[in-house]
C-alpha cells in the first residue's frame, strides 16, 4: 500500500522533463521535437561545426580540424542535462556547451580541438542555433498549415452555397454561407503561411560579431595581413551557406529584430488558427450544431458526464491561440535592449521563443486534423436560419421598402415588426401583412418572398470563387 507521501513508480520520465502534461496541444507533435532541448542542443552544435567549416573556407582553419569538430558535434556525446546545470554558472549554455564539445574533439584530435569555437562568443553560437531551430520548426508548421488551406479550401467550395445565419455580437444577423466563412479561415490560415515563409526565406540570420559585435576576434585569427572586408564577407557569406541561413547586415546581439519578428508572425498564426477554432467551439454547441469535431474512439470524454464528447481539438488550438501573443509581447519588449549585449534581456527571450514556436506548431499540426475531418450539418444550419421567423433577413425588407415609404420610416416600420415578432413569437411575415402602414404597399407573397434567406446571402458565391481562385459558376444568360 503507498503512503500519503510516497508515490507510485508510473512512468520512467526523468523527473526533471517536460512532457508536455499541462501543454497538450504540442504533446507528441512533431513541432515539439523539433524544438526540444535535444534538438536546441544539436541546432547549437551544428552552428559550432558550421562555424569551423566556413572558417575553413576562408583559410583560418585547418580543413581537417573542421571535419574533426564536426564528426564530434553530436548531440548525443554530451549530457544534456549536465548541461543545463552547468548553465547555473554562467547564464547561457554555450560556456559548458564549448567546454563539453572541445573534450569530446580532444579525445578524438587533440590537434582539433583548439580550433573549436575560434573566434566566436557565446550569443554567435546560441543565436545561430536559435534560427537553426526556427527554421527547422517554420517547415514543419508552414507545410501543416498549406494542409490545412488546401481543406479549407475544399470545404469552401463544396459549401460555396450553403446558406448558414451570419452573426455579430452574438447574435443572428443577416444570412452567410459556410463556404465564405470557410473561405475566410483559409485565408487568414494562408495569410500566415505567406508571413511565416518570408520570414524563413531571408528573415533568419547567422549570428556573427564576436565578443562585442565588431568580429574582432575573427579578425584576429585570420592573421596578420588579412583585409578587413574580405574577412567580414568571406566568413559572413561561408557561414551563412554552411547553416542555410541568411547574411545579416550587422552583427544583431543587440539589434532583436529576428526575433521579434518570429514571435510576432507566430503569433498571427496561432491567432489565424484561433479564429477557425473560436467560430467551431460556436458552431458545435449542442443548441447550434452546425458542425462537428472529427470523432476518434475514446476523444472528448468527460471526466463525470457519460454523454459529452467536447470539442478537443478546438480547444487546443484555442488555448495556444491565447498564450502565443503574451510570449510574442515579451519578445517584442527585447528589442530595447543596452549595450552591445545585455544582462536578462537577451536570456528572457530564450523560453518564450521555444514554446511559442513549440505552441505554433502545435495548433498547426492540430489544426490539421479539424480542417480535413469537420462534418457540416447543413440541416442544422437550414433550421437555425428560422430561429427568428423570418428576422433574419429584415435588413432586404427594409431596403426594398425604403424607395416606396421613405429610407427613415421602413427602418423604423422594420424595427417595431420585429419587435413584435419577438414578444408575440409571430413569423415577421405575418407580423408585416397585418401592418397598416403596408397596405397596398407589400403584399403577403412579395413579404414572404423577400424573407427567403436563400434570396439574400449577396456575393457570398462570388467572393468564395474569389477567395480559392476558381472563376465564378456558369450563371444563365438573360434574353
Amino acid at each position: 500500500m503507498t503512503s500519503l507521501h510516497e508515490s507510485p513508480q508510473t512512468t520512467t520520465l526523468p523527473a526533471h522533463l517536460d512532457a508536455g502534461l499541462l501543454s497538450p496541444v504540442r504533446a507528441g507533435t512533431p513541432a515539439e521535437a523539433a524544438v526540444g532541448d535535444n534538438a536546441w542542443l544539436q541546432a547549437m552544435l551544428d552552428a559550432e561545426a558550421a562555424l569551423a567549416r566556413a572558417q575553413a573556407r576562408c583559410g583560418t582553419v585547418p580543413a581537417q580540424a573542421a571535419a574533426a569538430i564536426t564528426a564530434a558535434a553530436h548531440a548525443d556525446l554530451l549530457d544534456l542535462r549536465e548541461l543545463a546545470l552547468a548553465a547555473r554558472e554562467t547564464a547561457n549554455p554555450v560556456v559548458g556547451l564549448v567546454k563539453a564539445l572541445t573534450a569530446v574533439v580532444a579525445e578524438r584530435s587533440p590537434e582539433a580541438a583548439e580550433y573549436v569555437h575560434r573566434g566566436s562568443t557565446s550569443q554567435d553560437v546560441f543565436d545561430t542555433g536559435a534560427m537553426l531551430v526556427a527554421a527547422r520548426a517554420l517547415r514543419l508548421i508552414v507545410a501543416d498549415l498549406r494542409s490545412v488551406a488546401d481543406d479549407l479550401g475544399e470545404l469552401a467550395a463544396t459549401h460555396r452555397d450553403t446558406v448558414m445565419a451570419g452573426r455579430t455580437l452574438a447574435l443572428h444577423a443577416v444570412p452567410t454561407t459556410f463556404g465564405l466563412k470557410a473561405a475566410g479561415w483559409r485565408r487568414l490560415v494562408l495569410d500566415a503561411a505567406e508571413r511565416l515563409e518570408r520570414i524563413a526565406d531571408g528573415g533568419l540570420p547567422v549570428a556573427l560579431g564576436g565578443a562585442a559585435g565588431t568580429l574582432a576576434g575573427y579578425l584576429q585569427y585570420a592573421g596578420e595581413g588579412a583585409e578587413p572586408a574580405a574577412v567580414l564577407d568571406e566568413l559572413g557569406a561561408a557561414f551563412a551557406a554552411e547553416t542555410g541561413l541568411a547574411v545579416p547586415v550587422l552583427p544583431w546581439h543587440a539589434l532583436r529584430t529576428p526575433v521579434a519578428d518570429l514571435g510576432a508572425a507566430l503569433a498571427h498564426t496561432t491567432g489565424a488558427l484561433g479564429k477557425m477554432a473560436a467560430d467551431v467551439l460556436v458552431l458545435t454547441r449542442t443548441e447550434i450544431g452546425e458542425v462537428a469535431e472529427p470523432s476518434v474512439a475514446g476523444r472528448g470524454a468527460s471526466s463525470a458526464m457519460p454523454h459529452k464528447r467536447n470539442p478537443v481539438l478546438a480547444t487546443l488550438i484555442r488555448s495556444a491561440a491565447l498564450q502565443v501573443p503574451a510570449l510574442a509581447a515579451v519578445l517584442l519588449q527585447c528589442l530595447p535592449t543596452e549595450d552591445e549585449r545585455s544582462a536578462g534581456v537577451w536570456h528572457a527571450e530564450w523560453q518564450p521563443l521555444r514554446e511559442a514556436l513549440r505552441l505554433a506548431g502545435g495548433a498547426a499540426h492540430t489544426a490539421v486534423e479539424l480542417a480535413r475531418g469537420l462534418t457540416v450539418h447543413p440541416e442544422r444550419m437550414r433550421a437555425n436560419l428560422g430561429a427568428t421567423g423570418g428576422q433574419l433577413v429584415s435588413e432586404r425588407v427594409s431596403a426594398v421598402l425604403a424607395p416606396r415609404i421613405g429610407k427613415t420610416a421602413a427602418k423604423e416600420l422594420l424595427t417595431q415588426a420585429s419587435l413584435l415578432a419577438t414578444t408575440t413569437g409571430r413569423p415577421l411575415e405575418l407580423v408585416l401583412a397585418e401592418l397598416p402602414e403596408l397596405a397596398g404597399v407589400l403584399t403577403r407573397g412579395e413579404a414572404a418572398a423577400l424573407l427567403d434567406p436563400d434570396g439574400y446571402t449577396g456575393l457570398a458565391g462570388p467572393l468564395v470563387d474569389r477567395a480559392i481562385g476558381t472563376p465564378d459558376r456558369a450563371r444563365p444568360v438573360e434574353p
